[in-house]
């Protein structure tokens, strides 16, 4: 399974540069397979709307929370209280580092166009990675 870091869907919703690499990922692997933190699911309703892209925020819950098997989780309280360890450890933001935790609590392999993670024992994979060669 995978967490799909934010980075991940903002290159979608926001049709940049590297959304077919994301499309061909979302295409190569059912819902099922995929994970999202409520910290990256928050943070994309920030940017989303402040971008005033609400309708992409709320087409993104319906598309991926509600019409999918994308699935939802969280950090709990004891887990959150590593992130200034491994944040510091890693080098990495709070975000990163809870969106690291995630992965490791979870047994998920971290998808991300954020070279950061680089420096942790799990790594990152990019979504070309994950879904291969285009045929």
């Amino acid at each position: 399974m995978f967490l799909l870091d934010t980075n991940i869907w903002l290159e979608l919703l926001l049709d940049q540069d590297k959304a077919a690499q994301v499309r061909c990922l979302l295409e190569a692997e059912e819902a099922g397979q995929f994970a999202l933190t409520d910290f990256s699911l928050y943070s994309l309703g920030v940017i989303l709307t402040r971008l005033e892209k609400d309708e992409v925020f709320l087409d993104f819950l319906c598309d991926t929370l509600e019409d999918s098997a994308v699935r939802l989780i969280r950090l709990d309280t004891a887990s959150l209280k590593e992130v200034p360890m491994v944040r510091r450890k890693f080098g990495l933001d709070f975000d990163d580092a809870y969106q690291y935790l995630a992965a490791v609590k979870y047994n998920l392999t971290l998808v991300s166009f954020d070279s950061d993670f680089d420096r942790t024992e799990r790594g990152r994979r990019t979504p070309a990675e994950v879904a291969g060669p285009k045929p």
